[in-house]
């Protein structure tokens, strides 16, 4: 059995003993997911302390929650829906405005000291920055699509939209980047 099945079936026991009420459960699906859904809300909201604050709600809501989970989808896919759905409330609270691209692009950078030199040469750094450019909804489907490895019907029950419109944003994420990429002077070949 894979490594990513025997997780998978393990997640499944923790949300059981956790709904029984199983503290120990609940440090170890903590401990299991923690990071991965703190650099998710992370990169929703580029605000550590909110982050922090979104992922001990969202843990919270597993623990209240654990005997309504009815397996429809991965621990993780619910963990991340549940988080996105937090962090997306808190950002509305915020009243934060929509991302301007055009308004983004036309920003001179203008701080060229030595150590971001080095950090311009390195792509990783690079492609960090340009998807920083991304709309929320591309960088967002680029964000569970590559780094949390999710497939494109988790990322729609994650999301909330239709595993089409999915496959939409995640089409148009990855022009828009190519995009910026190429304007930021960044060749696609990886070393």
């Amino acid at each position: 059995m894979s490594q990513a099945r025997a997780d998978t079936r393990d997640d499944l026991e923790l949300i059981r003993r956790i709904a029984d009420g199983d503290r120990l459960a609940m440090q170890v699906l903590f401990n299991r997911h923690r990071l991965r859904v703190f650099r998710f809300i992370l990169r929703f909201l580029r605000d550590e302390a909110a982050a922090e604050d979104i992922l001990a709600e969202a843990f919270l809501d597993v623990w209240r929650q654990a005997a309504t989970f009815e397996g429809r989808s991965s621990v993780s896919t619910w963990l991340l829906s549940i988080a996105r759905f937090k962090a997306l409330s808190k950002a509305r609270q915020r009243g934060e405005a929509p991302y301007d691209e055009e308004a983004a692009a036309e920003i001179a950078d203008e701080a060229d000291d030595p150590e971001v030199e080095v950090a311009k040469r390195d792509k990783g750094a690079a492609l960090r920055r340009c998807l920083e450019k991304l709309s929320v909804e591309h960088r967002e489907i680029i964000d569970l699509v590559y780094y949390h490895e999710k497939s494109v019907e988790e990322v729609a029950t994650i999301v909330g939209v239709p595993a089409a419109t999915v496959k939409t944003r995640l089409f148009y994420a990855r022009q828009k980047l190519s995009e910026i990429l190429k304007r930021a002077g960044v060749d696609r070949g990886w070393p």
